[in-house]
């Protein structure tokens, strides 16, 4: 084993005993951080103290969308957080200055591969707004239908930001890389570790055509360096993917033939191919199931709030975003006041950036009582969001696509 692995493997093992110590001091308290009455703010410095706190030991925050829509690019202090596991250090908004953080690259290629911070910052750089959704975004909307599992996302676990970075393609070209036939995917690690010593480390796989068309190594996040929250120094994006394909913290990619067999890849994150019976059990497995790469075509509503109270005799303006993957351009907006009978077009922004966010609005003029908006996004090839979300019902609930509603009051 060369010298650089030996480090690597060093450093790893040092930060899996650090972690499992730092979880044995906070059992041996008898008290759990992720069942205290933390603010976001106090788990990660910085962070607006108004935004939810789901779980405070590894850190899932959720932005309320009446803070999320106040910003066309949502700020570090307003954006979700969903980590996995946690790199010791990592619970902060600030910079982490190390150039000297290296990435590896090995597998299938001609040669293994190094590069630090400060050499990525020497070669050409591509910024772009993009969308970051977690996976489980929208969850409370699968209970509906049945019980699933996981934390209680509402529609706040995503926002909207411009990454800067490095493409994967540029990179292997100043890298002279020269990836083999064979290799049909990347997997991407990050440098942190499991909290549980033993158990599987967090990677994904990406298909190679996607990554070298739409991976950044991104190493700034909205005008400046990537905070260690949101995967500082350095993160693997994936334009238009599913946050969790955007590993954090990145440290080596891997060329190979085959998706990792990883758990969390395999076991996790992973919606069945066929719709099942909601409440059913289902195990995924690379046969059964898709994993979370492209986003599925989405709309949220921004205004009106849910519950809401709005005074009458005036219009209301109905509005929000809507995104897909980024692939086929989006169509149009709709929304309905009366229960999805009928649908009237918004007027859709269409951003320089086909990963961003798209707004729509339309004022319509309502009634006084309690009313509902619904929205539904579609792109030119058709696609839409299902009336019904619960189609696609899975017991983790992943990927919610289906048509939003909020309900609300004109008095």
């Amino acid at each position: 084993m060369n010298s650089a692995r030996q480090q690597a493997l060093d450093r790893r093992q040092f930060l899996t005993a650090s972690a499992a110590l730092v979880v044995a001091a906070s059992q041996a308290k008898g008290t759990s951080c992720a069942l205290a009455a933390e603010t976001a703010d106090q788990v990660i410095p910085g962070k607006n103290p108004k935004l939810i706190v789901h779980n405070s030991k590894i850190g899932e925050i959720e932005t309320p969308i009446e803070l999320l829509r106040q910003n066309v690019v949502t700020p570090k202090d307003l954006l979700f957080i969903r980590n996995n596991q946690v790199l010791p250090g990592s619970m902060s908004l600030a910079a982490a200055h190390q150039p000297n953080w290296s990435i590896e690259l090995q597998g299938l290629i001609n040669a293994p591969k190094h590069v630090n911070l400060a050499e990525l910052a020497q070669m050409p750089q591509v910024e772009t707004e993009a969308v970051l959704q977690c996976s489980g975004s929208g969850r409370t909307r699968y209970a509906q239908t049945a019980k699933v599992d996981g934390v209680p996302w509402g529609q706040g676990a995503m926002g909207n930001v411009r990454f800067k970075g490095v493409l994967l393609s540029q990179l292997l070209d100043k890298l002279q890389v020269v990836v083999q036939p064979t290799a049909k995917f990347v997997v991407v690690e990050g440098q942190d570790v499991p909290d549980k010593p033993g158990t599987e480390d967090f990677e994904h796989s990406l298909p190679l055509a996607d990554a070298l068309q739409r991976t950044l190594i991104v190493t700034q996040m909205n005008g400046e360096a990537l905070p260690l929250a949101h995967g500082g120094p350095v993160r693997a994006v994936t334009l238009g993917y599913y946050a969790t394909m955007n590993v954090k913290w990145l440290s080596r990619l891997r060329f190979e033939s085959d998706e990792t067999p990883n758990y969390h890849h395999v076991g996790r994150y992973r919606t069945p191919l066929k719709p099942i019976i909601p409440g059913s059990a289902f195990k995924s497995t690379l046969a059964n199931s898709e994993p979370n790469w492209n986003m599925r075509i989405k709309s949220v509503i921004f205004s009106p709030l849910e519950g809401e109270k709005l005074a009458g005799g005036r219009e209301v303006l109905i509005s929000g975003v809507a995104w897909n993957d980024g692939q086929t351009k989006l169509a149009a907006v709709e929304v309905s006041v009366d229960a999805g009978r009928t649908w009237r077009n918004t007027e859709l922004t269409h951003p320089a950036s086909p990963y961003a966010w798209h707004p729509f609005q339309l004022k319509v003029q309502l009634p006084n009582g309690t009313h509902s908006v619904r929205s539904r996004a579609s792109d030119v090839l058709g696609n839409s969001q299902p009336l019904n979300g619960g189609i696609h019902w899975n017991p983790a609930g992943y990927a919610w696509s289906g048509v939003d509603e909020v309900r609300f009051e004109v008095t």
